[in-house]
């Protein structure tokens, strides 16, 4: 995910002049403690600067306009930035006033620079210096945004974030506060004078003499500072729920009913050219929340879909369980609720010029078959993290999103290295498995006293290997009073050319996985 940040610099001074009535160009401070927190460009050019006590300022300036430090006006003047944004691209994550970051919405303005220049010119009228940055992490995007001029921007190409924060000074920490001010001035006193050479050092030196705060700074100046921010939630007035009187206790009737609430629900996102990609269905017992979930969709949610997931729901909760060959429910249903927790703008979803294509269709397909057969028995795979292919494999009920446990870019010392096998097998089949001499090739850790020579499938006779590697010992779990143990595992091909994967353990050896 890309970050597109905006960022409106010395925001505090522009909202303190605002509310006072006083000209934007005006030389302005906010004090906190007798001291300069903020200043803008025209202070700075007289000589203010941030720390400077109040008599020192003046001095320097004698125009200065001396501004109180108040959070909730800087706020409350930056909430119409944020609704402007909001407008165009949901799921706004005010970081402070001033800061604003979104996931960047290059696909429907065409490229990240398009984006970044239609947001520009919608918010010029609310704020005349305003700096977009995009990059790949929160903390690029926003050093970027630092380094762009009045209404510009600056794109970091995906991958560059490391490159473009090297030559960056330890000074641009001082934005985090007071706990980035002490570091930058540790950084500053050790030698470290750039992000760079800050981001060249061991993880552990830096743990053992920043402690956890220098290991964030540390990966934020690598580029591995993640996109992951707080967005802002839907407005509530955008949820909507319906009441039976009396209450149901049949799930048929349940779901029936909550047709027309659903399309009432779709059609509010659709007056606000939004549609829903994360929706929380709740269900009201005897007057609390008996059931709530929140349920994803890989595009969008329609009228079917959110009926659909109420029927799960209704079946999957322990208290509101099925008696399927009823269709009534333990607990009387008494309100039914439907809350958008993730939308998007409905013009990034819009169909093309000629409708649909293939890929609609089997989605509605799939979504038919989901229905008949439950929720969980159709699901959808993904690639994670891990050392064996079974490992690797994550997956969900069809229509959630996949969410990997274990990251993909981190080395997995044991892995097998490619090609991936096209089949992996849920529970591994038994194999024999001898060298030259006709014995069983032993489990070992270090290099093959036995390479296998011949092996047999069961119902297959014996054929020769025509060629094989490894071995690669794995010993997980070594903690574990279950854990398997040690465990080694060859690729090997047969004569016939098929490919296998094998693990062999102290029980003897096993099919793990074939290759295409």
């Amino acid at each position: 995910m890309r970050v597109l940040v905006a960022w409106c610099p010395d925001w505090a001074v522009v909202a303190g002049l605002a509310e006072q009535g006083l000209p934007g160009l005006r030389p302005g401070a906010v004090l906190k403690a007798g001291r300069v927190e903020v200043c803008n460009e025209p202070a700075r050019e007289d000589g203010v600067r941030r720390g400077m006590r109040r008599r020192d300022a003046q001095s320097r300036c004698p125009e200065l306009a001396l501004l109180e430090d108040n959070p909730a006006r800087d706020a409350r003047a930056f909430e119409p930035v944020v609704t402007t944004i909001e407008q165009s691209r949901p799921g706004v994550a005010a970081l402070r006033p001033g800061l604003v970051a979104v996931r960047a919405p290059a696909g429907w303005f065409g490229s990240e620079q398009s984006a970044a220049a239609v947001i520009t010119e919608e918010l010029v009228d609310l704020v005349w210096d305003v700096r977009m940055g995009v990059a790949d992490d929160l903390f690029t995007a926003e050093q970027a945004a630092r380094r762009a001029t009045t209404q510009e921007h600056v794109v970091v190409p995906p991958g560059g974030s490391a490159r473009f924060l090297a030559g960056l000074p330890v000074t641009v920490l001082e934005a985090d506060g007071p706990a980035g001010r002490e570091a930058a001035s540790l950084l500053a006193r050790l030698g470290l004078r750039t992000l760079g050479d800050l981001a060249g050092l061991r993880a552990d030196d830096v743990v053992a003499r920043f402690g956890e705060y220098g290991l964030g700074v540390w990966r934020r100046a690598r580029g591995e500072g993640g996109a992951v921010f707080a967005a802002r939630q839907a407005p509530p007035e955008l949820a909507c729920e319906i009441a039976f009187e009396p209450p149901l206790e049949d799930a048929e009737a349940v779901c029936f009913s909550v047709r027309t609430t659903a399309e009432r629900f779709l059609a509010g996102l659709a007056a606000q050219q939004l549609v829903a990609t994360g929706v929380r269905v709740e269900a009201e017992s005897e007057g609390r929340v008996v059931s709530s979930r929140p349920w994803l969709h890989p595009r969008h949610f329609s009228a079917r879909d959110l009926i659909d997931r109420v029927h799960w729901q209704l079946q999957a909760g322990p208290a509101l369980r099925s008696r399927r060959e009823a269709g009534t429910i333990t607990a009387p249903i008494e309100r039914v609720r439907f809350l958008p927790e993730s939308v998007e703008p409905a013009a990034a979803h819009a169909e093309a010029l000629w409708g649909g294509g293939s890929e609609e269709f089997v989605e509605r397909g799939v979504a038919r078959v989901q229905a008949m057969v439950g929720f969980d028995a159709v699901r959808q795979p993904a690639v994670q993290g891990g050392r064996t292919p079974a490992a690797r494999q994550a997956s969900a009920p069809w229509g959630e999103r996949v969410v990997p446990t274990r990251p993909r870019d981190r080395p997995w010392p044991g892995a097998i290295p490619g090609p991936a096998p096209v089949v992996v097998y849920a529970e591994p089949r038994p194999i024999e498995v001898t060298d030259a001499q006709g014995h069983p090739v032993p489990v070992l850790g270090q290099g093959p006293d036995s390479p296998p020579a011949r092996m047999r499938i069961p119902g297959e006779p014996w054929q020769p290997v025509a060629a094989w590697a490894g071995p690669w010992p794995l010993d997980e779990g070594w903690w574990e009073p279950d854990a398997p143990g040690l465990r080694v595992r060859y690729q090997v091909v047969g004569v016939d050319g098929r490919a296998w994967l094998l693990v062999g353990d102290p029980r003897g050896w096993w099919l793990e996985a074939a290759y295409d």
